[in-house]
């Protein structure tokens, strides 16, 4: 029987790396480069002998056409490189396109891949899942009748979205607790505010200073004009000192995160640089805007944990790199890495991580995390109560001026912290 022509293909390239030359000498070896073209066309050989091996002698032929086992293969390749790289059919591709700004939260969470299945890495605190009693590090095993650890998370993404008002059935576990519950919600349309909370805290808690508090949820477009419209407010009351809450905050959009930190840095400093392969051109630091709002120059500490991920982490990475904010809580998630969209042919693309994140000092972020300048932890009790008193104040069941009164030991420390750095501040300095 008579090779395909492919296979025939990568045999000719094969033979003709290796032919002698003109003078019957084999040619003079190169070194690393041309040994590695060499292994990848032997490579390229074993796969053509795998796949034509597969078409033959497999038991159902409708498994084994060429578009299927080569998108198989594809799919492989790329899942085996990270859990963000992925190849995309056309029908995934055209609908990550035609959702470009949408997110997961037709229920009110984000995800992020994990090798279990799927970390719930936010929940908003107005949504159906919350409602629901889904807590952030919640983790999704399946969707449907389908375990999470058979899908892709990009085909997981795909089963998440959908419209308002159609049913999406999934089923969590809880491993503090062990508690494995098969939910079905509602998908809806929720508000898009990211900045939560804004207020002075209870002076009784404070030691008299007027310090401020908020929360931002996410980084999207509105956020840092959220933000400062926000801060001005609280100034505008006397703050002498903020507490800014980026627990369960699963990041967002990037330059959202570089306008942010110009909230609270000179115009011009640089954030964050990004690095990719080796022998790849590295484009400048990326720097906050050149004109600021206003000057804010209170003390700052920030608020975060393990589900604090991306945009959060650049933010309290670069703002405990430059001295300007005490960093307080625990180890953050630690995704600090770039996903490029590489168009294909016949309307597929590959999303590949191509560069990884880095703040001002050059310190790694992706699978590190950024750990606090002061350790402040919570039981999963502790969290659950917490979450729960924010989402009741989402849905308007509980005065905000109630947030020092929650056993939140976190912010707890952030105040005696700022407390005493207001102290210390006032002290006049001796000559």
């Amino acid at each position: 029987m008579s090779r395909p022509h492919h296979l025939r293909l990568a045999l000719l390239c094969t033979a003709f790396a290796a032919a002698p030359t003109a003078s019957g000498q084999a040619p003079e070896k190169k070194p690393d480069a041309r040994a590695d073209i060499e292994n990848g066309y032997s490579e390229i050989e074993t796969l053509t002998r795998v796949l034509e091996t597969v078409r033959q002698n497999y038991v159902d032929p409708e498994k084994v056409s060429y578009p299927k086992l080569m998108a198989a293969a594809l799919r492989g390749m790329l899942a085996e490189l990270d859990p963000h790289s992925q190849f995309m059919s056309p029908e995934l591709f055209q609908q990550m396109n035609d959702n470009s700004a949408a997110t997961y939260e037709g229920v009110g969470f984000t995800i992020a891949p994990e090798s279990a299945g799927l970390a719930i890495v936010s929940v908003r605190e107005d949504g159906p899942a919350a409602r629901a009693g889904i807590l952030p590090g919640d983790r999704i095993i399946k969707l449907g009748a389908d375990p999470t650890t058979k899908l892709s998370f990009l085909e997981c993404i795909q089963r998440l979205r959908g419209n308002p008002g159609e049913p999406l059935t999934l089923t969590t576990h809880r491993a503090p607790t062990r508690e494995t519950r098969e939910l079905t919600m509602i998908r809806e349309v929720m508000r898009q505010e990211t900045v939560r909370d804004a207020t002075l805290l209870d002076e009784a808690a404070t030691g008299g200073a007027k310090i401020g508090y908020l929360r931002l949820v996410q980084f999207n477009a509105t956020s840092p004009g959220e933000l400062a419209d926000a801060l001005d407010k609280l100034e505008d009351q006397g703050m002498a000192a903020l507490v800014f809450d980026l627990r369960n905050n699963p990041g967002g959009l990037l330059n959202a995160a570089v306008e942010v930190l110009g909230e609270f840095l000179p115009p011009n400093t640089a954030v964050v640089t990004t690095e990719g392969a080796p022998g790849t051109t590295n484009p400048p630091p990326l720097r906050t805007p050149a004109k600021q709002r206003r000057a804010r120059p209170y003390p700052l500490i920030v608020l975060v944990n393990h589900n604090s991920a991306s945009a959060a982490e650049l933010v309290a990475g670069a703002l405990q790199d430059l001295g300007r904010a005490v960093i307080v809580g625990t180890t953050t998630f630690g995704k600090g890495s770039v996903q490029s969209i590489i168009p294909g042919d016949r309307g597929t693309a590959i999303r590949l991580t191509t560069a990884r994140y880095f703040t001002p000092s050059h310190k790694m972020i992706h699978g590190v995390g950024i750990k606090p300048n002061l350790t402040a932890t919570l039981t999963p009790e502790e969290e659950k109560k917490v979450f729960e008193a924010f989402r009741d104040r989402s849905l308007g069941k509980t005065d905000a001026a109630a947030l020092t009164s929650l056993g939140d030991h976190q912010l707890d420390r952030a105040l005696t912290t700022l407390a005493a750095i207001l102290v210390y501040q006032s002290k006049p300095v001796k000559k």
